[in-house]
């Protein structure tokens, strides 16, 4: 695992607001040298802790505005096979495995509603489908984040120099 600190956590938020963010002008605005944060980034690069660099797209501006969640439940043993059906449909943009009655959690958009249910109907008719339920998204008042649970766990780190997280 590593350790991070609030410096690191100050760099992660800078590149969350904007992922194309230079070494100077985070240096600049973390008062922090160019090789500090050059050799910071490379860290958490090399760590895996800092996956990529992505694009953020507003689905709806592109005439995507129908999103959803689709809990399936699985026939045991079948698990990778729909997921890797689930991966050969463009509509479907993630899918989590979950504990309860549903083994899956998969998230897509899709234009209409229309297009939506001919949707579900081609991801239940996958083999090993058993069950399934639909949520329709209506908004996205909390987006993903991640940045204040890695404020909330380095509270107590210092600023410029890696601590080791706390066990308690």
């Amino acid at each position: 695992m590593l350790s991070i600190d609030r410096l690191d956590v100050q760099i992660l938020r800078l590149l969350a607001l904007d992922a194309r963010t230079g070494v100077v002008e985070l240096s600049s605005a973390l008062g922090v040298s160019r090789n500090t944060v050059q050799s910071r980034v490379r860290r958490l690069e090399d760590a895996g802790l800092l996956t990529g660099y992505r694009l953020e797209l507003d689905l709806a501006q592109a005439g995507i505005g129908v999103q959803a969640f689709i809990a399936l439940e699985i026939e045991q043993g079948r698990l990778a096979a729909v997921v890797d059906s689930l991966a050969a449909i463009a509509q479907v943009l993630e899918v989590y495995a979950t504990t309860g009655r549903e083994d899956l959690l998969v998230r897509v958009a899709t234009p209409t509603q229309a297009d939506l249910q001919v949707l579900i109907e081609r991801v239940v008719a996958i083999a090993g489908v058993v069950h399934s339920s639909t949520r329709l998204a209506l908004t996205t008042p909390l987006p993903h984040r991640s940045i204040p649970l890695l404020e909330e766990i380095t509270r107590g780190a210092g600023w410029g120099r890696s601590n080791p997280l706390s066990t308690s």
